[in-house]
């Protein structure tokens, strides 16, 4: 018993030097930190300040995005994936996830086109991602345009807005900043 009193005063006193360091000298007084980090890796595209890369103009579909939605389908599962312009992807539903197949009749008829669309955009708006774009042509009445709707149902632009560069001072219109409109 005694030793776990001890490890209790440890810990204890380890937090608190801890929350002392990130406090500062100048708050301490306050008990709120004097500054914030954010370690979001997707800030700079919230602002929309980030990179994006441009690619060559010859290209087609262009690879001017920061956040793309890729669907593919396989003869038995459909995947939809967002992709980072790093290569990375932050994101992916797919019926062969077994929570997802558990809940479906068939893998690849339009109810799972559906079901994946509420899936992928859930898991976007949690891990932040809020808009991306969509370079599929849709047909109307087709799975991919219930995917899509489900996609924007759940709150996901398929669009991304341009990136914001700063005017000169000879500039004669002033673009809005997207951090001061809040």
């Amino acid at each position: 018993m005694l030793v776990g009193r001890q490890s209790k005063n440890i810990l204890s006193s380890v937090t608190n030097t801890n929350i002392k360091r990130c406090l500062g000298t100048a708050s301490e007084d306050s008990g709120h930190a004097q500054f914030v980090y954010n370690r979001n890796p997707r800030n700079l595209e919230k602002l929309r300040i980030a990179y994006k890369p441009a690619g060559y103009h010859l290209e087609k579909p262009g690879r001017e995005f920061w956040h793309k939605l890729q669907v593919t389908t396989s003869k038995r599962h459909v995947t939809a994936s967002v992709l980072h312009h790093t290569g990375v992807v932050p994101v992916m539903a797919t019926t062969a996830e077994w929570a997802v197949r558990k809940q479906l009749f068939s893998t690849l008829d339009k109810m799972a086109y559906i079901t994946i669309g509420k899936v992928l955009a859930q898991r976007c708006l949690e891990c932040g991602i809020s808009d991306m774009i969509n370079t599929h042509e849709v047909l109307p009445n087709s799975k991919l345009e219930a995917l899509l709707e489900n996609l924007l149902k759940g709150g996901v632009r398929l669009e991304e807005d341009p990136r914001y560069k700063s005017p000169n001072p000879w500039d004669q219109e002033r673009p809005e900043k997207p951090w001061e409109h809040y």
